[in-house]
């Protein structure tokens, strides 16, 4: 038998340019013996070692499985090209961190579905592993393969890589998995998978079949049995502050993207942006009492050694007791030498208040997100926040002692002109008069990061297209002209990227067959400017009769039947056309928190009275 561990340790190792990515015996790393475990995981992010350390939900989902005594979740990660090569010429599996284990001899395989632009590399993990690609080609032996993430709201795809998905929270669903699995071993994969479709926020592809008529046109996905729901609806955590979370996060020895703790506040959005998948399939807002956050803290702290602990969420200042917090926490966490960052927050949640408490934050930057340069673009897609929300945001920030802040805008947006690329100049230059009328000498340091808009299944904006890549090209220029204020630094994000994101997030089927080709003409960790290939991309599409371009800028009708309709992030379709009629009238939706607008969420939060709960109003 091989001793795979021995062997890499003492063989392949030495040979690697940063062999801590691969050590796996970290502070708080967890090892268990396999014999006595009943369930065992192998939790896979497909990309580097630095960024997948970087992502809180790893965190969460080694803590949930391994705080089980018979269970037990390993780590693994893309590796990068020099031990890539060493494993391919060698024959050598792709293992596990904490227990040299090939990813063949687990249970189950899961991968986090952060982004799009990882698909092919989830196929050359799959590959290193020596697991077959195809879900229906594999062994009784071989482990499930499951995906998790914003990605598994739109997974087809990669329909044809993977046994199941997990749609919504995995701390409701997972643990329903791994004890069905536990209890059921003599089952055939196929019984396996059959039974486990019946637990809510679980969708086997397999079991669903795109259909289309005479003239290949798409129709909608349908069950192949009458007893499986016609919508697979997502998992959700009623109680957060019940939930589990991680108190000994692993510490990594070398850097990573985001060393620092995490401390999640809530999860969900109440604010409406019409373009954020995000705010839309991490509803009902829920939050984490002050009282469970010190706890939490404390404890974080206690464990890792860490001097920065980050507030996170996706708005941290709408946190209810965001002041309380920072004020009571930030003390507290003085006395350890530990600082609190806030890494996000909105405009109009930023206040002289806040900004006083904060004064002790670690005042490395701030980021907001105007999104858009002109206040009828922010109300195109509902981003209710003002200039002068802008600018009394920043005014606050810099009289509060910050020289640094990162804006964050998108172009190409449903709607957009010229005058609105206009406006983020503008914008610019007013935040940099903002700084002297703090009372501020010198100049600011002002980052203007600007992203393509990528238009995402289950948002209202999900029937837009991207648009082309020539008029990227010149909406970039324009920004880039107007910019070369002093102080200010434009960065902009690639136009190849944003067009292969964007084929990917809102396609079909036809699709796995476009990964598998990329994957075979070497493509991976897309992510990277050093390793995208688009030319092997567009390769790959066209060796598949397709146009890469063209699907990105594809459009939707709003009565076409769409490649997720069968998928239920609890927020309804007619919702959905509802506030794409109202964006493209250029007007806003008011914070559900206010008033409930009938999204269609079931779920009532008890004991909220109202606040942060939401109300089944369910449109037809």
């Amino acid at each position: 038998m091989v001793n795979y561990k021995v062997k890499f340790w003492d063989m392949i190792l030495p040979r690697v340019q940063k062999p801590t990515r691969y050590l796996g015996n970290e502070v708080n790393a967890v090892v268990k013996e396999h014999s006595r475990c009943s369930v065992k995981v192998a939790l896979a992010f497909p990309d580097l070692y630095e960024v997948g350390m970087s992502h809180l939900g790893l965190k969460i989902l080694y803590s949930l499985i391994n705080n089980h005594e018979q269970w037990v979740a390993e780590r693994v990660f893309m590796p990068d090209t020099d031990l890539e090569a060493i494993l391919r010429n060698e024959a050598f599996p792709l293992c596990s961190l904490e227990t040299v284990t090939p990813l063949a001899d687990f249970d189950l395989l899961g991968f986090t579905l952060q982004y799009e632009l990882s698909y092919a590399t989830i196929l050359q993990m799959l590959r290193l592993g020596g697991i077959s690609l195809l879900a229906l080609s594999r062994g009784e032996q071989e482990p499930l393969v499951v995906g998790g993430g914003p990605g598994a709201f739109n997974p087809e795809p990669l329909a044809d890589f993977f046994d199941f998905f997990i749609l919504g929270d995995a701390e409701e669903a997972l643990p329903q998995v791994l004890l069905f699995l536990e209890q059921n071993r003599q089952l055939s994969r196929a019984e396996k998978l059959f039974s486990l479709s019946r637990i809510t926020g679980v969708y086997v592809p397999s079991l669903y079949i795109p259909e289309f008529d005479q003239h290949g046109c798409f129709l909608g996905t349908s069950p192949l049995h009458a007893n499986l729901p016609k919508q697979v609806q997502r998992a959700v955590v009623v109680d957060l502050n019940a939930a589990v979370y991680p108190v000994k996060f692993v510490v990594p020895y070398g850097g990573i993207v985001h060393d620092r703790l995490v401390l999640e506040l809530f999860r969900g959005c109440t604010r409406g942006c019409r373009f954020c998948q995000a705010g839309i399939i991490y509803r009902p807002l829920r939050e984490r009492t002050p009282a469970k956050l010190k706890e939490l803290a404390r404890e974080l702290v206690r464990t890792s050694g860490y001097d920065e602990l980050a507030l996170s969420s996706l708005s941290s200042g709408d946190y209810s007791a965001i002041g309380q917090l920072v004020t009571e926490l930030g003390m507290e966490l003085a006395q350890e030498g530990v600082a609190l960052s806030l890494p996000s927050l909105r405009l109009d949640s930023f206040s002289s208040q806040l900004a006083e408490q904060v004064k002790q934050v670690r005042k490395s930057g701030l980021t907001f997100a105007p999104e858009a340069g002109t206040q009828r673009l922010r109300d195109v897609i509902n981003k209710n926040i003002s200039e002068a929300d802008l600018i009394s945001a920043v005014t606050e920030a810099f009289a509060a002692g910050w020289t640094g802040i990162k804006l964050y805008f998108m172009i190409g947006l449903p709607t957009e002109t010229d005058d609105d690329l206009a406006g983020i100049a503008a914008l610019v230059r007013k935040v940099m008069s903002a700084y002297k009328q703090a009372g501020c000498r010198g100049k600011p340091r002002v980052t203007v990061s600007v992203s393509v808009f990528v238009p995402k299944a289950h948002t209202p904006f999900q029937w837009a297209g991207l648009i082309p890549r020539d008029e990227i090209l010149r909406r970039q220029n324009i920004l880039r002209q107007s910019l070369r204020i002093t102080g200010a630094l434009f960065k902009w994000h690639g136009v190849e990227p944003s067009l292969l994101e964007a084929a990917l997030a809102r396609g079909g089927r036809e699709l796995s067959a476009v990964i598998s080709r990329a994957a075979e003409l070497g493509c991976k960790l897309d992510g990277w400017d050093e390793h995208f290939s688009f030319e092997n991309w567009q390769q790959a599409f066209r060796d598949n009769g397709l146009e890469l371009a063209e699907l990105a800028a594809r459009q939707y009708s709003l009565d076409d039947p769409l490649p997720w309709d069968h998928l239920d992030s609890g927020v309804t379709k007619a919702f959905l056309k509802k506030e794409y009629g109202l964006a493209l009238a250029g007007k806003v939706s008011q914070d559900c928190r206010e008033n409930c607008l009938g999204c269609g969420m079931s779920l009532l939060l008890e004991g909220k009275d109202g606040k942060g709960a939401c109300h089944d109003a369910r449109l037809d």
